[in-house]
């Protein structure tokens, strides 16, 4: 209980100290040095100008959402927003949304990483919708106010989810150099959960590496979530396999892919009955003793009455409704009887012939491997198309999506140095805006009421029980109302048990000289024997209070005290 007290405690230090007055970093819009193809931190309300939104229609759909209507717009991030720092707004949900911006000089895939990074908040949540990017391909015709879903584009990289289905795409689109078509490779999935940066509503950073051994790495918040080969790791892969399976091929008629056979030599048996039933009348059986055949399990409801409203033109002959017959009750049972049905000895069921190996089995006919007619072997997939412009091109249920400080670069230090002057003082602001460990809890219940119930059962019993253990004290001891010691006082100590055994002694002693010197003489006798030659008695706290007594009734002259009045000391 104290445990869970100090947690309380705990929380309502921290709630404190978070409402404290924290000082933002200071924020400067980043310029971003090296070789460099993209830098875009929208820092200016004029930001959105050199971006292109589209006013293209989709293919085959209803002109209604055909229309790329969505609305977007420069605007600071709604929480933990530093100052002079903004960010692209989709606006809009249930829209499709496009706009796209050219590249400050195409990236073309030759020996240099490419490294691509941005940032993305789900500001209100994500229900459904994507927040990646496309790098569309560079080609010369490229016309963004056209920029739609067939826009062919070179790499397709971000989050995306949709109900429980949270993904991060890293799709590339290769050409066939047989056939000339492109076919869309789609990376493995994360190797993490990747769930909690979809629902924390909190700014992350996604960061995309291409290197020139044909190797990809992902990172969120500079955390590796994903990597492998783009020779080895995508569905489908890169290179065909060099032989297939002939599709022409047909199975020849007399192919026996049958491994087991029923043995056709083999015979029912004569004394086989295939009629026999499983289950038979018990022939040991025999009737209960007092059971009533001729009494129906059910009879007429006696006290049932036909309605005065029947009419048996229209409603049929009256029958009153049947009940349980009482006297099949009192009895072991009523009508017809009949034996328990048991297991038949003489059934055997259906006969059917053993099973043998098929000598005529092949096995399981596949058609014949022929060298791959499609076969090619493309050793540098790295070698993608080269990329002229940035575009988002989205269907979103969820609203407010921020997209900021996009890089394109071939220097993974200087996208790192650039994530350092924006993401990082984000993730800062936000982790001085957490709130306490109250508030968390507090805010938890929001999206789980029931949360209460066990609030009130780990922390609120405990506080309760602790209160009324504190407040209420135990039961006081009833004053004495004199000086007398009574049998149940609870004060009485040890000396005043032995002082009270001495005045009872005391007033024996009186008693005894009352009534008689003879019997005082023979006590005293007793005592000087019991003392012996050298020891002495024993001296009790009553026997020094008697002494006393017997020297201070003595006025006459100087006090003479024996040795049998010294006060000796008191053995306990």
């Amino acid at each position: 209980m104290n445990f869970l007290l100090l947690i309380v405690l705990v929380g309502i230090l921290s709630t404190s100290c978070a409402d404290d007055e924290k000082q933002a970093p200071k924020y400067s819009t980043p310029i971003a040095k090296g070789d460099v193809y993209l830098q875009e931190p929208f820092d200016s309300d004029d930001a959105i100008d050199s971006w292109t939104v589209s006013k293209a229609k989709k293919d085959d759909v209803d002109s209604e959402i055909a229309k790329y209507d969505g609305k977007w717009k420069v605007e600071s991030p709604q929480e933990n927003a530093l100052p002079g720092d903004l960010g692209l707004v989709l606006k809009s949900k249930a829209r499709h949304h496009a706009i796209a911006v050219l590249l400050d000089k195409p990236f073309v895939f030759d020996s240099k990483p490419f490294i691509v990074q941005y940032e993305v908040n789900f500001q209100t949540g994500i229900e459904c919708g994507g927040a990646y990017m496309k790098l569309l391909t560079h080609t010369e015709d490229l016309n963004l106010e056209q920029f739609q879903d067939k826009t062919p584009y070179t790499i397709m990289f971000g989050p995306d989810k949709c109900g429980e289905d949270y993904k991060l795409h890293f799709i590339f689109r290769h050409k066939n150099p047989k056939t000339g078509e492109f076919e869309e490779k789609h990376a493995k999935k994360p190797t993490v959960d990747i769930k909690s940066y979809y629902t924390d509503k909190a700014t992350h950073l996604y960061t995309l590496m291409l290197t020139e051994d044909n190797n990809f790495k992902i990172y969120i918040d500079h955390n590796e979530v994903n990597s492998g080969s783009l020779l080895t790791d995508f569905s489908p892969p890169v290179n065909p396999p060099k032989e297939i399976e002939d599709k022409d091929d047909k199975k020849p008629e007399d192919w026996d892919e049958r491994e087991k056979i029923a043995d056709p030599e083999a015979s029912k048996p004569d004394d086989w009955d295939e009629d026999a039933p499983a289950k038979t009348a018990d022939p040991d059986a025999e009737m209960p003793d007092g059971w009533l055949e001729d009494e129906p399990l059910y009879v007429d409801d006696p006290d049932a009455a036909k309605p005065e409203d029947w009419d048996d033109e229209m409603d049929g002959e009256w029958e009153a409704p049947k009940v349980d017959n009482p006297k099949c009750s009192e009895v072991a049972g009523c009508g017809t009887w009949e034996p328990p049905m048991i297991s038949n000895p003489a059934y055997k069921g259906k006969w059917r012939p053993p099973m043998i190996s098929n000598p005529n089995y092949k096995g399981i006919w596949k058609p014949r491997i022929i060298p791959n007619p499609d076969f090619f072997e493309d050793s540098q997939p790295f070698k993608m198309f080269p990329i002229g412009a940035v575009g988002f091109e989205l269907w979103s249920m969820s609203e407010d999506i921020l997209f900021d400080n996009i890089i394109i670069t071939s220097d993974k230090q200087v996208s790192d140095e650039y994530a350092e002057k924006t993401w990082k003082m984000k993730k800062q602001v936000q982790a001085e805006n957490e709130p306490g460990f109250v508030q968390g809890l507090l805010s938890a219940t929001e999206e789980r009421p029931w949360l209460w119930i066990i609030y009130v059962l780990v922390v609120g019993l405990p506080l309760v029980l602790l209160f009324t253990f504190c407040c209420s004290g135990g039961k006081k001891a009833d004053p004495k109302k004199t000086d007398e010691a009574t049998p149940d006082d609870p004060h009485d100590s040890e000396e005043e048990k032995e002082a009270e055994e001495g005045s009872q002694k005391d007033a024996t002693e009186s008693q005894g000289e009352e009534d008689g010197g003879d019997e005082v003489s023979t006590a005293r006798s007793g005592e000087e024997e019991e003392e012996g030659g050298d020891g002495e008695k024993p001296v009790t706290k009553a026997d020094l209070e008697k002494d006393e007594e017997d020297v201070d009734d003595d006025d006459s002259g100087p006090v003479r005290r024996s040795p049998r009045k010294r006060k000796p000391r008191v053995q306990d």
